[in-house]
């Protein structure tokens, strides 16, 4: 996926400046399900250890607390209209990760909302972001506690699939679940920020990206969406909550 490689890269630079990895642990995730429907999350790590097999299941008004160790990278999602047997085969309408309830190092195909994370090493800052480059599947948030310098709650709250565009649009049984990117409704460079317009002096906002940006100011709207997007903490734990 062009648009969310260039994510990947800008986190993972932040683990290449900050040195060796640390078996310490950095923070604690609580991942909180606060839908009224039942959430199978999942996690990819890009640097750092796997954390607990990469998905589960998560009731309604269920949490599990994950700890990953200090310099760990990666990213978090909820999959949508899961269906697994016994032995974690099945799928998803949204989210989905290689028919698997254990992700295991398989990313979330898009759309999907995003959690992602790169955290420090030896007290350095935390970088954290709510991301809508991969689409929009279901509503989250981040919450610090603990923490400290500019540590600020984010998210996308809003309920992005009842004003997706008719042409992002991704249905099921006749409901929206989720809301594509631009990116990947259409596929051109001028949504994607690939070829000829992959810097941030070529590849403005777009209609499509203003849409989520306007309804969700602190999340990536689009690639190239940095400076309001991407936050900072240090030495603080982390709720990540579906539907807050």
């Amino acid at each position: 996926m062009a648009t969310s490689s260039r994510l990947n890269l800008l986190f993972f630079s932040f683990l290449i400046a900050s040195g060796t990895i640390s078996v310490v642990s950095g923070a604690v995730f609580t991942i909180r399900n606060s839908c009224s429907f039942t959430v199978w999350p999942g996690i990819l790590t890009g640097n750092g250890a796997q954390l607990s097999d990469g998905g589960f299941t998560l009731a309604p008004g269920a949490s599990v607390t994950v700890t990953p160790p200090a310099g760990w990278s990666g990213r978090i999602w909820g999959r949508t209209g899961c269906n697994f047997d016994g032995s974690g085969a099945g799928s998803c309408q949204t989210g989905d990760c290689g028919n698997k309830l254990k992700c295991n190092g398989a990313g979330g195909a898009p759309p999907a909302t995003l959690a992602e994370f790169t955290i420090g090493n030896g007290g350095a800052n935390d970088f954290y972001d709510v991301s809508l480059v991969d689409g929009y599947n279901v509503k989250m948030g981040i919450t610090t506690s603990g923490g400290s310098g500019n540590c600020q709650n984010v998210g996308c709250t809003s309920d992005l699939n009842a004003n997706c565009p008719n042409d992002l649009r991704v249905s099921a049984s006749g409901n929206v679940v989720a809301c594509k990117s631009a990116c990947e409704a259409f596929g051109k460079p001028e949504y994607c920020c690939t070829g000829a317009f992959n810097t941030p002096q070529t590849c403005p906002p777009t209609d499509y990206s203003r849409i989520f940006k306007s309804a969700c100011p602190k999340a990536y709207s689009y690639a190239y969406d940095d400076a309001s997007s991407t936050f900072t903490c240090a030495n603080a734990n982390y709720a990540i909550v579906f539907c807050p």
